[in-house]
């Protein structure tokens, strides 16, 4: 399928491309958008998609033969072949009816495939307010250094006197997906993970920290998981373990980092404070089934 793309960008306030996520506005888009429409259903990873980290196969795919192209609005579906099953219609467009037929495509598209779940994602810029719920798209640059140092001291997970401690911190941070980043982190899969420590026991934890090159060939250091434990919030271990990951990246020939943020949330407000640029928001919301 060949994209009209004086179509699909004046109605694209934020660059963000189905099945990858967010890009630079600099990047090839019309080429990304035809590149993950040419390797729907083959299971391959393009050689800059960040989920090359996770598994062998690709989970997500467009469902190509569904996607409506049309003067101000695109409707792009893609499915996720994985848990309970989830497809997802982005919609790309500013019309009132907009949003509901990518509601509707999203229910109907459901049943088709047996997936449980429909959801629509949609975009505003950064000029304008953040619908309930969405995520902020930030952008680090790496072009000004990567700057303050650390507050706290931050260790790689490999430099501390027992190892077996980050369990105990993977355990009670399972619902931020660090249960997950353990088994890797064990399996050896992953690259290095910064922590900081409270009373000898770890209280906060950034990684993996890794970068890849990106449609462009520039580095680009990937998003981690990060978290620090509740009751070990407000002393400034957040801001130290993100200061100890931007030197990392800075270090390791990174360009830039883009990730997103829950707006409102508490990484939200520390990447405002350490100057990150919002390029706008994304919004998931469910369109449910009958």
């Amino acid at each position: 399928m060949r994209f009209r793309w004086g179509w699909i960008e004046p109605v694209m306030p934020v660059p963000y491309v189905p099945t990858l996520g967010p890009v630079l506005r600099d990047d090839p888009l019309p080429d990304l958008f035809e590149a993950v429409v040419e390797t729907a259903g083959t299971g391959r990873f393009l050689p800059y998609d960040k989920d090359r980290r996770w598994s062998d196969a690709k989970a997500e795919r467009v469902l190509v033969d569904a996607i409506e192209h049309e003067e101000r609005r695109t409707l792009l579906p893609t499915l996720l072949e994985r848990g309970p099953g989830t497809v997802k219609v982005h919609v790309y467009g500013a019309g009132p009816d907009d949003l509901a037929a990518g509601a509707d495509m999203a229910r109907k598209l459901a049943v088709v495939h047996g997936a449980g779940r429909a959801r629509v994602v949609s975009f505003v810029g950064p000029d304008h307010p953040a619908p309930s719920g969405s995520t902020r798209v930030q952008l680090k640059d790496f072009a000004d250094g990567p700057g303050m140092e650390a507050d706290a001291r931050v260790l790689e997970y490999k430099q501390l006197d027992d190892p077996e401690r980050f369990g105990v911190f993977a355990d009670l941070m399972t619902a931020d997906g660090f249960a997950f980043l353990y088994e890797q982190m064990r399996a050896g899969t992953v690259d290095p993970v910064l922590t900081v420590l409270d009373g000898g026991c770890v209280a906060g934890a950034i990684g993996p920290m890794e970068t890849m090159a990106d449609p462009t060939g520039q580095a680009r250091l990937l998003p981690q998981y990060f978290g620090v434990l509740p009751h070990c919030r407000g002393f400034g271990y957040g801001r130290s373990l993100w200061r100890a990951a931007m030197h990392w990246g800075y270090h390791h020939g990174a360009a830039y980092q883009l990730l997103q943020t829950e707006v409102g949330g508490a990484s939200d407000g520390l990447c405002a404070s350490e100057g990150l640029t919002s390029l706008g928001f994304v919004n998931q919301r469910d369109a449910y089934l009958p």
